[in-house]
């Protein structure tokens, strides 16, 4: 086995808006490789058919698909943060809650100096901690 990759389906073509988003405000992050549909393939022209991009040195790979699912991103899986001030975690969750939507608005909860977990507005889930 040579290595395990969270991999995300994104719906409606939004795959190459969140990796941008994504890597927009998370320092140290990229995205590394885009692969599109083309022409008479089995997705929407120049949607995203496979991606990889990494954030903070953790590698992603995500799609768009063109199939409609009864299913979308839970908050049962989540992008885990572990920030290093009180500015970054305050900071991050405000990009990340913007249309999105507060599981935990950020606080104190007894078990880290400031946590808070939301649904992008794209539906990813994110825990945002700054440890005791």
């Amino acid at each position: 086995m040579e290595k395990v990759t969270p991999f995300l389906m994104f719906q409606d073509g939004h795959a190459e808006e969140a990796m941008n988003h994504y890597i927009s405000i998370i320092d140290d992050s990229e995205i590394t490789s885009i692969v599109r549909y083309g022409a008479n393939e089995n997705g929407d022209e120049g949607t995203v058919m496979q991606a990889t991009f990494s954030l903070k040195g953790q590698e992603f790979m995500c799609t768009d698909s063109n199939v409609k699912h009864q299913f979308s991103f839970t908050p049962s899986f989540s992008i885990f943060v572990t920030c290093d001030t009180e500015e970054e975690i305050n900071d991050l969750y405000q990009k990340l809650i913007e249309g999105g939507q507060a599981l935990m608005p950020i606080g104190e909860y007894g078990f880290s100096q400031r946590f808070g977990w939301i649904n992008d507005k794209f539906g990813i889930s994110w825990q945002l901690n700054l440890p005791s």
